[in-house]
């Protein structure tokens, strides 16, 4: 299948449309690379098992509750583009299969935390493992220093998509 790229205002301007930048062109390039590159992300992750054909973001899950300890489940979801509820769904499948449990939390009553069990720390630290084998050879052409540079600009790019979502809900 054949990919559009490339200069996202190529065609000619005709009428009284908005006349957009070149800057504005580039960052709406940007965003529709970063779209198509996390869809060829997300099937490169449910061949190697680090999410779900549903799209179940267990690695995801996991990964958050590794790095930054227990969690609550609306504290998770916050992190992610996606409801509570979801995120409530992914913890019973993963407490199910033994890999989180979910514990008393002294600042509130009702709203547990999520926490790894020993079981979802080593199944976490398998998959991460298995997300680096594939992040190793990737890239092999750019620079680490490459590689940091894109990452914050991305990351830059998301927390403005997400401070103009906040503003339009």
């Amino acid at each position: 299948m054949a990919v559009a790229r490339r200069r996202t205002g190529s065609a000619p301007r005709t009428g009284a449309g908005p006349i957009f930048d070149r800057k504005a062109e580039a960052i709406a390039e940007l965003m529709l690379e970063v779209a198509q590159c996390f869809f060829r992300i997300r099937a490169i992750g449910q061949k190697a098992g680090l999410i779900t054909s549903w799209g179940g973001g267990g690695f995801g899950f996991m990964r958050s509750l590794a790095l930054l300890g227990p969690l609550t489940v609306p504290q998770i979801a916050q992190m992610r583009p996606t409801s509570r509820q979801r995120m409530q769904r992914l913890a019973d499948e993963l407490a199910a299969e033994g890999l989180v449990n979910f514990i008393d939390n002294p600042k509130h009553r009702r709203s547990k935390l999520v926490q790894l069990t020993r079981q979802g720390d080593a199944r976490y630290r398998e998959l991460n493992a298995r997300f680096l084998v594939i992040a190793s050879t990737m890239g092999v052409t750019l620079s680490e220093a490459d590689i940091r540079k894109t990452t914050e600009i991305v990351r830059q790019l998301s927390d403005d998509v997400k401070a103009r979502s906040e503003r339009l809900s």
